[in-house]
């Protein structure tokens, strides 16, 4: 085959440190727009960005030559150091989450993303993380995902 094709759709959650809630209200759609741009300039496509003042979901496209971790790696250090820079005290959670979606769940992933404030009203991020991991399967130990 000449050609590769691929469709690496990818929905990614990680908090800040130590779930401080340090991107306020209105520095959120800075940070978003940021950590878009930082996408972009790696190739990454993003079909949506937002979260909370404590955690951030992406959903992105990674192209078949990139790693997750690299691009992980490049939001999460390039948006940490730039949020420094604008002065703020920042910094990320080391890990994250990582799921696959199928095309067909895409709108739906989008909309979940967008309306993280109406979600939150009734769930925490703790609450909303351990659903996740097992709505995917994920097995993990309770002692160690908030460590």
């Amino acid at each position: 085959m000449s050609h590769t094709y691929a469709q690496n759709m990818i929905h990614v959650v990680f908090s800040t440190k130590d779930r401080r809630k340090s991107i306020s209200l209105e520095f959120q759609p800075k940070m978003w727009a940021y950590s878009a741009a930082i996408c972009k300039k790696q190739g990454i496509f993003v079909h949506a960005v937002g979260g909370m003042e404590d955690h951030v979901h992406f959903l992105i496209q990674v192209p078949p030559t990139m790693a997750l971790a690299k691009a992980v790696l490049a939001i999460k250090s390039n948006s940490s150091r730039w949020a420094n820079e604008e002065g703020h005290t920042f910094a990320w959670q080391q890990g994250c989450a990582a799921f696959s979606v199928s095309a067909s769940i895409v709108p739906a992933v989008v909309r979940y993303i967008r309306d993280q404030k109406a979600h939150h009203r009734k769930m925490s991020f703790d609450e909303e993380f351990l659903v996740l991991l097992k709505k995917h399967g994920i097995e993990f130990d309770p002692n160690f995902v908030f460590g």
